[in-house]
């Protein structure tokens, strides 16, 4: 397996530093050099670690601290092809970052794992975060339709936020049936106010086919 993109330049030993990943190397060197090494050090290591079982841990510890986006897309590739539970752990938590950049690469890893993340969709669904929520919502795009039918109706008539609630029903717009009808209808009571809220409800309710 190469360990840098063909492109990508190759250092010798020596401008390296003799540093270099090796295929051979094991997860406690290749931790090292994930936090010390140069970007294409660090690249090649999250690559070998990625299919190394201790490597969701290792990778999940590096990322806040990557500033190579490079690298951390690597990372990120990384931890979405993991065969690690914890691999899922690492990601959700990005979701709850600062880093806008760390929040999308998680986002994008997640959506690469539809069914290993299936478990976690309802914790999701009602975390504390409003953006979490927001996020979740996205993220049902990636799964059966039956799936995501199912959870937002429920998040509709709890949901406080109407970004959240927009989210939902946009998405209800393309999965939902005559079963998701009296959430929304419920939701467009809840918020008078929000004209943003109930034209999405409005155009929702139009293409699964209820009453105007």
């Amino acid at each position: 397996m190469p360990l840098v993109r063909k492109h990508a330049p190759v250092r010798t030993d020596a401008e390296a530093g003799d540093r270099s990943p090796v295929p051979h190397a094991g997860a406690a060197d290749l931790r090292v050099r994930l936090v010390e090494g140069t970007p294409e050090e660090r690249y090649a290591a999250a690559r070998l670690l990625a299919a190394m079982p201790e490597g969701a841990d290792i990778l999940g510890q590096a990322l806040a601290l990557e500033p190579d986006a490079r690298v951390r897309e690597a990372i990120f590739a990384g931890l979405a092809r993991s065969s690690d539970a914890g691999a899922v752990d690492v990601l959700l938590r990005q979701l709850h970052s600062d880093d806008a950049g760390l929040r999308g690469g998680a986002l994008d890893a997640l959506r690469a794992m539809p069914g290993r993340l299936r478990p976690y969709l309802e914790a999701l669904l009602s975390d504390g975060d409003s953006d979490v929520r927001l996020l979740a919502c996205d993220l049902l795009r990636e799964q059966p339709d039956d799936v995501a039918a199912a959870l937002l109706p429920p998040l509709l008539d709890a949901e406080t936020h109407a970004n959240v609630c927009a989210a939902a029903v946009d998405v209800l717009a393309e999965v939902g049936d005559a079963r998701s009808l009296p959430a929304l209808q419920r939701c467009a009571a809840r918020f008078p106010r929000e004209a943003f809220l109930q034209f999405a409800i409005r155009v929702a309710v139009g293409r699964i086919g209820g009453p105007p």
